[in-house]
């Protein structure tokens, strides 16, 4: 009797703590795609696009103005900057 309840608690201890770290990790991930983020940032991410593997373009506002900028394994680089209408 004893011996089956370590067998299931060997099995299923690691399934569920499994499953919380996938959860967690989703989360994470996820959380920067959900709508109604804080409207108190000084900046927002507006768009990304892939270019190639290893080069991202982005566009970026930030005080009235949008940035658009280049992210690879390099580093960040602006390409060009525009005064938001808006703003």
């Amino acid at each position: 009797m004893i011996g089956t309840y370590l067998l299931k608690l060997a099995l299923l201890l690691p399934l569920v703590c499994g499953l919380l770290v996938l959860c967690l990790w989703a989360w994470r991930k996820l959380e920067a795609r959900m709508p109604g983020a804080p409207a108190n940032r000084m900046m927002a991410v507006k768009e990304t696009m892939m270019v190639s593997p290893g080069l991202r373009l982005a566009v970026i506002e930030f005080e009235g103005r949008k940035l658009l900028v280049s992210v690879g394994r390099g580093g960040v680089n602006l390409i060009d900057k525009v005064e938001s209408p808006h703003g």
